[in-house]
């Protein structure tokens, strides 16, 4: 019981809680144990490991100093936040004076200084690595010095220039500084400046600019390419005798019709008992990168590929992923793959793992496959249909079992030639989104089962995808919102997955979807990669990991090494503990990285696209209120601006708080969250990546 308090309260540092909260969050039931928890919280008090206010408990960080390592996230204010890789500790408020020297993204040491009973506030004592390797700016002069401005907000500082400048660099050109260095929070940071290449303005991807803001490598190091020459393209003949030799069967793969990479495909056969033998092959990365190569090493280091509008920053060279990896169709290619015999009605029977080698029949697009689902007719359409009825049943047993399906909208930005925006539409999801999903969720899942279930002899390390309850306060938070939209969700819901299921699919078609959903998403903790199995909140799993997409990501790529060294029974190349849980905190990392440089990409390709429609009018939804205006989600292609209180001038307006809405002080007209407003477009700043509306 001593441990199991000690450890609550280092999870939750800077957080009060009564004794009976602290029971119910610990599982406690019987008086017994409720007994042994007051008499561990009075001796913990007595040793001032923890000490009371009023009728709660807190960990004392006086008498026992808490230090925790995390990605420091800065605030354009001025404060800051330490993301930790551990679900259980929330984010670590870092107010300005205790931010040292620290920049936004940097990997910090941050000790727990205290809190406000809802998070923690912490102090950074050391700067374990810097996340920026260059920032870009604007050049100035001010009193005789020259510094750079930061484009990005985040930097909170000016950047001094070492050295002479260039000749050909005029003041408020564009450029970008290298070298930085800050030792001293009293003086600024200094840092070598360079020009901003022409490259780096190519309006065709703008990926190169994009990838620096956000320290994505994006080139591929000699090392790395005179390896790849050595990687053996072709099938040994022996490699085909040691699989399993799938290439007579019906094989096809089914994604986007823009892909370049298909990591994964679909077969179904019918046994004599009316079952089905389902095969989710997976491409085989793992046979041509080997750990600790040079392939290897990059790979781990991006730790996934990221996906820029037009343009994709790829995890292995495209040799790899786009060729001798890819599933591409009447070509011999390597797999692992999972079977699942299981029955018309969807019940599981078995499932293994095996090393195989297909021939793809067809590479089908969703739109192809969709379009054989609606009319029942097509290439390969009874294996097809199969497929289909399967995966509706699994899709409806899994939200029956407690997972929640967000239907998030998501946009497509259409490029020309010359990479410029020319139109943004919605996607439209599908059925045959659908049927792919479930699959490769089914597979994830019983992969993670079959390393969990066996581990009763020897404990067997493993990369879980977890995801842990929602954050108490943002579920009160989001659920006082859709009250105010008319819907009705109970704060106490934080544990009960199918309230959350019944409300989405209570918005689904409504105006609001959108904002619901994202409100919801946000009120979620983020699910990360751990060696310790939580489970997966969002998709009701007990079990859950990520293995169908070696080819972008490098969990998928470790957790293919770890299964097959675990089913046969190679000790030898087991995975450290150690090794593994660092691997998770670097790859929940990079993740993070990959998923702001995508929204920012988005998010100049919109600003870009709307900057050619100044004055047209738009229909919108109020998605977020601070005391300065109104933040605008627009419901045609989900783009997001700011219309400023001043520039309502039908009154004076004022935020109010309580009520997540704006006032007028004469009218007493409301603008609250969720409402659907009409707007022209007055200004889209690219620079800026801001766009400014005004209500009609």
């Amino acid at each position: 019981m001593k441990r199991k308090v000690k450890s609550f309260f280092k999870n939750n540092p800077g957080r009060q809680f009564k004794r009976r909260a602290i029971a119910k969050r610990l599982g406690i039931q019987t008086e017994h144990e409720y007994s042994s928890l007051k008499a561990v919280l009075y001796n913990l008090e007595k040793e001032e490991l923890i000490k009371k206010v009023g009728k709660r408990y807190i960990l004392n960080l006086e008498s026992s100093p808490f230090f925790v390592k995390g990605i420091l996230q800065m605030n354009k204010s001025g404060y800051g936040f330490v993301v930790v890789n551990n679900s259980k500790i929330k984010d670590i408020y870092i107010s300005n004076k205790n931010l040292s020297n620290a920049l936004d993204a940097d990997t910090v040491k941050v000790e727990i200084i205290g809190g406000n009973g809802k998070s923690a506030e912490g102090k950074i004592i050391e700067i374990v690595k810097r996340g920026r390797t260059q920032i870009e700016g604007y050049l100035k002069k001010e009193r005789g010095k020259i510094y750079i401005q930061p484009i990005d907000d985040k930097i909170h500082k000016k950047i001094e220039v070492n050295g002479k400048v260039s000749k050909d660099i005029n003041f408020n050109d564009k450029v970008i500084v290298k070298n930085i260095k800050w030792d001293d929070r009293k003086t600024n940071p200094k840092g070598d400046v360079v020009s901003f290449k022409e490259e780096n303005k190519d309006d065709k991807n703008d990926f190169i600019s994009i990838a620096e803001k956000f320290n994505l490598p994006y080139k591929f190091s000699r090392k790395v390419l005179k390896e790849l020459k050595d990687v053996e393209f072709s099938i040994p003949e022996d490699e085909i005798k040691r699989r399993l030799d799938y290439r007579d069967k019906i094989v096809f793969t089914i994604d986007p019709y823009d892909a370049k990479d298909f990591d994964d495909a679909l077969s179904v056969e019918e046994d004599e008992e009316g079952n089905y033998l389902i095969g989710i092959h997976i491409a085989d990365v793992s046979h041509y990168i080997k750990p600790n190569c040079e392939l290897d090493k990059e790979a781990q280091k991006r730790g996934n590929s990221v996906y820029l509008v037009g343009k994709v920053i790829p995890m292995l060279p495209e040799e790899i992923s786009n060729n001798v990896c890819s599933l591409r169709p009447n070509e011999d290619r390597l797999t692992f793959s999972i079977f699942i015999r299981i029955t018309k009605k969807g019940k599981i029977l078995n499932f293994h793992a095996k090393k195989c080698v297909i021939n793809s029949n067809r590479r089908f697009t969703y739109e192809e496959v969709q379009e054989i689902i609606d009319s029942k007719n097509g290439e390969y359409c009874e294996e097809l249909l199969k497929l289909n009825n399967l995966a509706l049943k699994l899709r409806e047993r899994r939200l029956r079992e407690g997972s929640i399906e967000f239907f998030t909208p998501e946009i497509k930005i259409e490029l020309n030639e010359g990479g410029k925006p020319i139109n943004v539409v919605l996607k439209e999801f599908m059925q045959s989104n659908s049927l792919v999903e479930e699959f490769m969720l089914l597979a994830n899942k019983l992969v993670a089962e079959s390393i969990s279930k066996k581990q009763k002899v020897r404990v067997r390390e493993f990369i879980y995808r977890v995801h842990d309850l929602p954050n108490k306060d943002k579920v009160k938070e989001f659920a006082d919102f859709v009250k105010k939209l008319g819907y009705n969700f109970s704060a106490q819901s934080q544990t009960k997955v199918n309230k959350f299921q019944t409300l989405i699919s209570e918005a689904k078609g409504t105006d609001e979807q959108a904002l619901i959903n994202e409100l919801a998403i946000r009120s979620m903790a983020k699910a990360v990669y751990s060696t310790k199995n939580i489970g997966h909140y969002g998709l009701g799993f007990k079990y859950y990991t990520h293995f169908t997409s070696p080819i972008r990501r490098y969990a998928d790529l470790e957790v293919h090494r770890l299964l097959y060294n675990y089913t046969t029974k190679n000790e030898a190349l087991y995975k450290d503990g150690k090794y593994l849980m660092n691997l998770c905190d670097h790859i929940s990392a990079t993740e993070r990285d990959a998923v702001e440089a995508e929204r920012y990409s988005t998010k100049l390709k919109q600003v870009e696209f709307l900057s050619e429609h100044i004055g047209a009018e738009f229909n919108g939804v109020v998605s977020g209120i601070v005391y300065f205006g109104l933040f605008i989600k627009l419901i045609d292609n989900l783009a997001e601006g700011l219309i400023r209180l001043r520039d309502i001038k039908d009154d004076y307006y004022f935020y109010d708080e309580n009520s997540y809405s704006v006032i007028g002080e004469r009218t007493n007209k409301r603008y609250r969250l969720g409402d659907k407003i009409r707007v022209k477009l007055i200004r889209a700043d690219i620079k800026k990546t801001e766009i400014d509306f005004i209500i009609i």
